[in-house]
């Protein structure tokens, strides 16, 4: 057993000495919404906060894995539909808030030392759904599917070798909810600042 963990160090530092490796945290600003067929919802302001890591092969190449919390879903001012098990009539204020841990793995072409493009898929888990309709909150947790599967693009400028401003946007490619009518896929903004070490 201690000839693993010593070949597990060795191998961390043989990482650390041909590639730069960092780890770190990031919180940010979101508009999230759905998007998809027949799908009108407003942008919702939510946020994340997570850890992120990147592993850097050479001046231009990095993978960066990333575990985050962000409050997602959308809004509708006006709506009359049915909602699952739910009759909503009339004018009215619906808000859903869906939250997930997403998990992005992403892949970064740095265009200049400080500046890198990112594109990856994002696969994400449901841990919170709930919808509130004039200030009244139904739970959708049942209705929601468990996983989430996107793709985000954007970018990220280093203001240090530490610090680092970064834009995204992710496209849900699946539906959040279950049922042939709900055509709702998950659409996210971001705007975030982190810091690696």
């Amino acid at each position: 057993m201690k000839k693993v963990f010593v070949l597990i160090a060795a191998a961390i530092v043989c990482m650390s000495a041909s590639a730069q490796f960092q780890i770190g945290g990031k919180v940010g600003f979101d508009l999230t919404n759905f998007w998809g067929e027949n799908v009108d919802h407003g942008m919702k302001p939510s946020y994340q906060a997570g850890l992120v890591m990147e592993y850097k092969f050479n001046p231009h190449f990095a993978i960066a894995p990333e575990v985050v919390f962000a409050s997602q879903g959308g809004k509708v001012n006006s709506v009359e539909v049915d909602l699952f098990d739910l009759t909503i009539t009339g004018k009215k204020k619906l808000t859903y808030n869906t939250n997930y841990i997403n998990v992005p793995l992403m892949l970064k072409y740095y265009v200049a030392p400080s500046f890198s493009i990112d594109f990856g898929p994002q696969v994400g888990f449901n841990v919170y759904s709930k919808a509130t309709v004039d200030g009244e909150t139904f739970d959708l947790k049942e209705s929601t599917k468990t996983v989430d599967f996107g793709l985000g693009l954007g970018g990220t400028y280093n203001l240090t070798d530490n610090a680092f401003v970064q834009a995204r946007y992710t496209m849900g490619m699946t539906k959040v909810f279950d049922g042939d009518l709900n055509k709702e896929k998950n659409g996210n903004v971001q705007i975030a600042f982190g810091m690696k070490f």
